[in-house]
């Protein structure tokens, strides 16, 4: 399958999960995520808001802030996307539909972050990653002052044998689905 075929399919069978399903699963996901030792060992952890179809993230967001993480999400200013500390009260709809944090929101420069968890469209089990064909996020991943340990994470169906890649395409530290 080409990479178009790819998002089509994995969207449809995102599309799938019910409501309730998806909530279990990104429960089940996230717990896994913070057993990761470069997880526990993190002050900062950024991830992202949810898209409908994506693994559900504002229980674990909620969670990771409350046990003393410094959590931060990200927004999309034109062609770019930059993370900023994550708070309730700074969130509203931005890009795509996504909430992001809006202008009072505090920037987390990417040096900062200890550990990334990184939707994706489909993975494979060495790391390799598709999106939903922006490039947002291999452009963050591949900036020369961006250290962290990324975690690509999604549904089981989400991970492939193979996928098409590009030399520009950033390899995930883990991959974690359930």
């Amino acid at each position: 399958m080409d990479k178009t075929e790819i998002r089509r399919r994995m969207r449809q069978l995102n599309r799938t999960l019910l409501p309730e399903q998806r909530r279990a699963v990104s429960e089940e996901l996230f717990r896994a995520v913070e057993a990761v030792e470069a997880f526990q060992k993190a002050h900062v952890v950024a991830a992202y808001c949810a898209l409908p179809d994506e693994p559900a993230t504002e229980a674990a967001l909620l969670r990771w802030a409350e046990a003393g993480k410094r959590v931060a999400v990200p927004r999309v200013e034109g062609e770019t996307m930059r993370f900023f500390y994550y708070d309730t009260a700074c969130l509203q709809a931005g890009a795509f539909g996504i909430m992001e944090p809006d202008s009072e929101a505090m920037c987390c420069p990417p040096e900062a972050m200890d550990v990334m968890i990184v939707p994706g469209v489909a993975f494979t089990a060495s790391g390799e990653r598709m999106g939903r064909g922006r490039g947002y996020y291999d452009k963050y991943l591949a900036q020369s002052d961006f250290r962290a340990y990324t975690i690509g994470v999604g549904y089981a169906h989400q991970l492939l044998a193979m996928l098409p890649t590009e030399e520009h395409d950033v390899r995930l530290d883990k991959v974690i689905v359930r």
